[in-house]
């Protein structure tokens, strides 16, 4: 009897001990992976970091961004106030936070737009084919033969200042980059095996074009949505910074630049820092972009 017990202990201990060393491995696995790909983590920590600004500001600053002390004006970056005041006295922190909302609104905004309307372009531009593509495809060679951030500027100052506007128009400049890549990925999916079996077995083209051709044409413009969208957001605040966006005093990444430009040579870090986070971002994006797309090419 005791044996028997004896034998059931241990082989009750057995799964526990795998279990136990698999998650040791994956544990190792993990932090290999890691350590090799450091820039990567901090990447997407900062991306995570500034939607944290964008989603939930109070919890990160919970002052107020529009009221300031006077006697506090022009501190320089402290424990107090992490990026400093500004000319009024207002924590340049906690507008940098509260201004994160509008700035990454616009510009999520902005690639949406260029990533539904480029897409169906090149979507219905290599799906066609004939006088169809030749039109379309025209239409985005002129598109990028014009700077984007030109083209932004033009758009903006027709339609008029608001941040709705500035996302438009960041958005419409970056269509043609969307078309060109989701038409160059269809006319390479479009004569896979399964998309002609498909067309003998008598499948309609519409039920072609959104089963199989669509789906697997999707994931490189998904990567360049998040290379664009580091673009975006240098768009974005480049037009914020020339006055552009929402109206002062309603904190914008853009505008706060805009705003310290005049006290550069007291008051480095209301310019300095603010340009510091954009950066961060800008390169943030662009990092977890191209990781994207290596991934989705191989």
């Amino acid at each position: 009897m005791v044996d028997v017990l004896v034998r059931r202990e241990a082989v009750a201990d057995r799964p526990a001990s795998t279990s136990g060393s698999a998650r040791g491995f994956r544990g190792a696995q993990l932090l290999r992976w890691t350590r090799g790909h450091l820039g990567l983590v901090l990447a997407g920590v900062v991306l995570v970091l500034a939607v944290g600004w964008a989603v939930t500001p109070s919890v990160f600053a919970s002052g107020d961004p529009l009221t300031g002390v006077p006697a506090e004006k022009f501190q320089a970056p402290s424990a107090a106030h992490w990026f400093g005041t500004d000319n009024l006295g207002r924590d340049l922190y906690t507008r940098m936070v509260h201004g994160a909302g509008l700035s990454l609104t616009a510009t999520l905004t902005a690639v949406g737009i260029a990533l539904v309307v480029g897409s169906a372009l090149g979507l219905l531009s290599g799906a066609a084919g004939g006088i169809v593509d030749t039109a379309i495809m025209r239409v985005v060679d002129v598109l990028l033969s014009i700077p984007s951030l030109l083209l932004a500027l033009a758009l903006v100052t027709a339609l008029g200042f608001g941040t709705r506007n500035v996302a438009v128009a960041v958005g419409v400049s970056l269509i043609a980059n969307f078309a060109r890549v989701m038409r160059s990925e269809v006319l390479r999916v479009r004569h896979a095996p399964y998309v002609e079996a498909a067309h003998a077995s008598g499948v309609r083209w519409y039920a072609v074009l959104v089963r199989h051709i669509m789906p697997n044409s999707f994931q490189p413009v998904l990567a360049l949505a998040a290379v664009e969208f580091g673009i975006a957001v240098l768009a974005v605040s480049s037009l914020s910074f020339l006055g552009y966006g929402t109206k002062p005093p309603t904190p914008e990444w853009g505008s706060l630049i805009s705003e310290g430009r005049n006290f550069l040579a007291s008051a480095w870090w209301l310019t300095t820092l603010p340009g510091l986070v954009i950066v961060a971002v800008v390169l943030s994006a662009q990092r977890l972009g191209r990781f994207a797309g290596r991934t989705t090419s191989r």
